[in-house]
């Protein structure tokens, strides 16, 4: 039919789409097609609406039918912003950071907003050059996972543009942190050693620059002194979350002759290199030496043996900052809470022989 523009159209008058339009699909098409009225529509877009699943799994629906794809140039001139968020990881690379940065653009995406990620290098200086970097392009807002950047200038960067920031329990208008128990994550991994017997237990810590490294070698201390077992300075070996870092600490440790009999590594990368460092010493795990880890990474499970370690929700935590930045941009205070720790039991920890 001449002047036709469509596949398909309403079904029999009733107001129901039928099949997707050739030409651009619309909000206002995704409203009907839902049942919504589009203002539902937007902000279940932009993360800030409150609605029942139902209705959000219509609108889903309704957007996979007619294959809407949300404008970004056309919102961002109406709204004057870019539809961009600033990420500044410390490491594009870490297994860690990795499972983060895509939490976060998979609650951005849906929204029309896309993230630029940059790498800090846990150095405080290429922080803020990245942050320059970010903002000369005009960023929405800013997300800092971490890093090393003072609570002073993430406050101060506040007052000029959103900003999320997780490992941190700072509050300042304009920011939402976002923190994590480690030291009880740690309490909890070095209790379990404990009740299986261990009394002789490495801990390989993180750098003690960072949140995460001091707060969890005082959930390692505090599970000692519960259970009156002295700590043992011998037994507190550095590292810096690399493997490399944990394999050297394993060597340094059985050089040294100290006595042990089981290894908390405070991240799971480290446990890998403990892993490794005990192989070639010909130790085994768990039968000679139980192992634990924490972060839960996904290669977790696929160690040999596979890891006891402490789950950190860190998908999650990705997800829960972008959700916070895109209620920011709205006006909305969030207020996003994460998951306690819990440790996850696998086939590396034994009681010893």
């Amino acid at each position: 039919m001449a002047g036709q523009t469509a596949r398909g159209g309403k079904d029999g008058g009733k107001g129901r789409w039928t099949g997707q339009a050739a030409g651009r699909v619309t909000l206002e098409m995704v409203a009907e097609a839902a049942g919504v009225s589009a203002a539902s529509v937007s902000r279940i877009l932009n993360g800030t609406a409150i609605v029942s699943a139902d209705k959000r799994a219509a609108v889903d629906a309704a957007i996979a039918r007619l294959g809407y794809v949300p404008n970004p140039v056309a919102r961002g001139l109406a709204g004057g912003r870019t539809l961009s968020i600033g990420v500044v990881t410390q490491a594009i690379d870490s297994p860690f950071y990795g499972s983060a940065l895509r939490g976060i653009e998979e609650a951005l995406t849906p929204a029309g907003y896309s993230a630029l990620f940059v790498s800090g290098q846990w150095s405080a200086a290429q922080e803020a050059r990245c942050i320059d970097a970010l903002r000369s392009r005009r960023v929405d807002g800013m997300i800092v996972l971490t890093g090393r950047l003072s609570d002073a200038a993430l406050s101060t960067m506040a007052q000029e543009l959103p900003v999320v920031v997780t490992g941190r329990s700072l509050r300042a208008p304009g920011l939402v942190a976002l923190d994590y128990d480690n030291e009880e994550g740690a309490r909890l991994a070095t209790q379990h050693l404990l009740a299986l017997g261990h009394r002789r237990i490495a801990f390989i810590c993180g750098d003690l620059k960072h949140p995460d490294g001091k707060q969890r070698l005082r959930g390692y201390r505090k599970a000692l002194a519960a259970a009156r077992v002295p700590a043992v300075p011998a037994l507190e070996l550095a590292g810096d979350f690399t493997e490399a870092s944990g394999l050297a600490a394993i060597e340094r440790l059985t050089d040294s002759g100290t006595p042990f009999t089981a290894v908390f590594a405070s991240n799971d990368q480290m446990a890998f290199g403990a892993r490794l460092g005990l192989h070639r010493r010909g130790l085994r795990v768990p039968e000679d030496v139980s192992l634990v880890g924490f972060d839960d990474l996904a290669t977790a499970v696929y160690s040999t043996p596979p890891l006891t370690t402490v789950h950190h929700p860190v998908h999650e935590l990705g997800r829960l900052a972008a959700q916070a930045m895109l209620q920011l941009l709205a006006g909305a205070e969030p207020a996003p809470v994460l998951p306690p720790p819990h440790l996850i039991l696998r086939e590396s920890t034994r009681p010893p022989a």
